[in-house]
């Protein structure tokens, strides 16, 4: 599974500081991206100053001061929010997944679930008062609240396209834009919403109106209409891309700002007589833009993706940093240094205990899938295209190694500075005695994909694959018996912590343990059904389990997996790889470039 976990399912050189020291921090937190890394879907600026941002995993930001610095608020849910509004500082309204409607009066210091009365997925909301909001999304759900909230009352849109944007100019007068060209329109409330001819089949993401009269919609393709009439018409506006177009904000009749895929943002200052590309400095998706005056706006995106302007959008300005290419492998030697590896031949290194993560040079673009360190100096990455790494300088300089093989290598386990085995795809196996400058090819007896492998010593290991494929050696891998895993679940990791005692980890919330060796393996109870990718034990009972689905799984054990409990991870990201060093330090890594901490057992 771990090829699959460099492509970034979209829904449509530097140094990596952290922002506070980890000894400060219980349960898991964020390293990198930050300050988060998870898909931001809208912002809304309140004035130059202050600006929130939502998106996936229950994620809410506020800035109150223009973005220098940017704070997490606690949403009390995990469900994706997709759209938020604001009617002054303190009130404002998020909606997203499962129908959920979220209220602060507060500015966010604390958000109070409201009842929608829907499980249907909003997608985007409008106040134009504290009492008077409208929220849309799926089925053509629209819902219309006059008392803040309290109450929410289904309309009837006419519809069963999703609906994918809203905009409202005044208690009465709103449009709201979706699948096929949806555009609907209101001018009673939502009493009656009439559905008005765009001209396009593309889906439109986004609308935004500065009076009864003027509006943009834009989507897919490069779409852009224009309205002068209240909809009556809509015309079609060269914006000199196909790239989507998600996010729209107008500040006035003729000056607003277009973002979308690939880091995409357009520019107009006549109606969009004209619309002009300007530089993001990113290739991620953005999704959400939000100006409050000509020149300041803020845009967000994929894996946290935050750009500010203040002059319009002559210049746009990362506020989020990190690296947000996917990362597949980590190994830690002691509490300080680590390194992580990921797609694009991406190497991170720590010797702060992630406080920051310094990039170094791999020599390849070529994606790596698994790392090991046996001390600060000496480590080995693997990769595609039977891609092999050799560092004895902590990674001041890495040196590819031939490995005899074109076959991606997706796991690699190391018991010293000399004696290592790699594993991938074809059920290939390579092993060395040297220190990587010879590999020989081993039989696995298989064809099936190997994705994880552990050695405890020079002679005894174990590797697991697709099909509950599960190997075991006790010659430093002169032979190689399959053993019964009692599962065609494809496993994608394994830890053991001596000779006898293991732990498998894999499709649909897979846990399967030995305490002989593997002559015997037992499945446990996860309690998920999610994807789980890497698993580290550091004793017999104490142990965690990463994974995805919705959220970025994590199982933690300390009875042997007697029982498994569940913890918050605070991302959306898939989580493909763990370490963990002892009972209450360690490290995920995963999609987007996912860092996260815990000095605390996750806890």
């Amino acid at each position: 599974m771990k090829i699959l976990f460099r492509v970034s399912v979209l829904f449509f050189g530097i140094t990596i500081p952290a922002t506070s020291p980890s000894f400060a921090q219980s349960g898991w937190f964020w390293q990198n991206p930050l300050p988060q890394g998870n898909h931001l879907w809208a912002a809304a600026t309140l004035d130059p100053s202050t600006v929130v941002a939502v998106g996936a995993g229950g994620t809410i930001l506020r800035t109150t001061n223009g973005g220098a610095t940017w704070t997490p608020q606690s949403s009390g849910t995990t469900h994706w929010l997709f759209g938020v509004s604001f009617v002054d500082a303190n009130t404002g309204t998020a909606v997203g997944a499962a129908g959920t409607i979220l209220l602060t009066t507060d500015g966010g210091a604390t958000w109070t679930p409201q009842s929608s009365g829907t499980t249907n997925p909003l997608l985007g909301v409008a106040f134009v008062d504290a009492n008077t909001g409208t929220g849309v999304g799926d089925f053509g759900t629209i819902l219309r609240t006059t008392d803040g909230g309290a109450t929410w009352t289904p309309q009837s849109s006419g519809t069963t396209n999703p609906l994918l944007g809203v905009a409202f100019v005044d208690a009465n007068t709103g449009a709201a834009v979706g699948y096929f060209g949806t555009i609907l329109r209101t001018t009673d409330g939502g009493a009656t919403w009439t559905p008005q001819s765009s001209g396009t089949t593309s889906w439109l993401n986004g609308v935004s109106f500065v009076d009864a009269n003027t509006g943009t919609a834009v989507g897919t393709f490069g779409t852009i209409l224009r309205t002068t009439d209240g909809g009556a018409t809509w015309t079609r506006q060269s914006s000199g891309t196909t790239n989507i177009l998600v996010g729209v904000s107008f500040v006035d009749a003729n000056t607003g700002t277009a973002v979308g895929e690939f880091g995409t943002i357009l520019r107009t200052t006549d109606g969009g007589a004209t619309w002009t590309p300007q530089s993001s400095g990113t290739t991620n998706w953005l999704y959400g833009v939000s100006f409050v005056d000509a020149n300041t706006g803020t845009a967000v995106g994929t894996f946290g993706t935050i750009l500010g302007t203040t002059d319009g959008g002559a210049t746009w300005t990362p506020q989020s940093s990190g690296a947000n290419i996917g990362l597949s492998g980590v190994s830690f030697v002691d509490a300080n240094t680590g390194t992580a590896v990921g797609g694009g031949g991406t190497i991170l290194r720590t010797t702060d205990g992630g406080a920051t993560w310094t990039p170094q040079s791999s020599g390849t673009n070529i994606g790596l899938s698994g790392v090991s360190f046996v001390d600060a100096n000496t480590g080995t990455a693997v990769g595609d295209l039977g891609t092999i790494l050799r560092t004895t300088n902590g990674g001041a300089t890495w040196a590819p190694q031939s490995s005899g093989t074109i076959n991606f290598l997706l796991g690699v386990s190391f018991v010293d500075a000399n004696t290592g085995t790699a594993v991938g795809d074809f059920g290939t196996i390579r092993r060395t005695t040297d220190g990587g400058a010879t590999w020989t090819r081993q039989s696995s007896g298989t064809s099936n994909p190997l994705l994880g492998v552990s050695f405890v010593d020079a002679n005894t290991g174990t590797a697991v694959g697709y099909f509950g494929t599960i190997l075991r050696t006790t010659d430093g891998g002169a032979t190689w018996t399959p053993q019964s895993s009692g599962t065609t679940s494809w496993l994608n990791g394994v830890s053991f912590v001596d000779a006898n005692t293991g732990t498998a980890v894999g499709d649909f919330g897979t846990i399967l343990r030995t305490t002989t060796g593997g002559a015997t393996w037992m499945p446990q109870s996860s309690g998920t059904t999610s994807l789980l990718n890497g698993v580290s034990f550091v004793d017999a009972n104490t142990g965690t389990a990463v994974g995805g689905g919705e959220v970025g799984t994590i199982r933690r054990t300390t009875d042997g997996g007697a029982t498994w409990t569940p913890q918050s991870s605070g991302t959306a990201n898939i989580l493909v790889a763990v370490f963990f060093v002892d009972a209450n330090t360690g490290t995920a890594v995963g999609g987007g470039g996912t860092i996260l901490r815990t000095v605390t057992g996750g806890e």
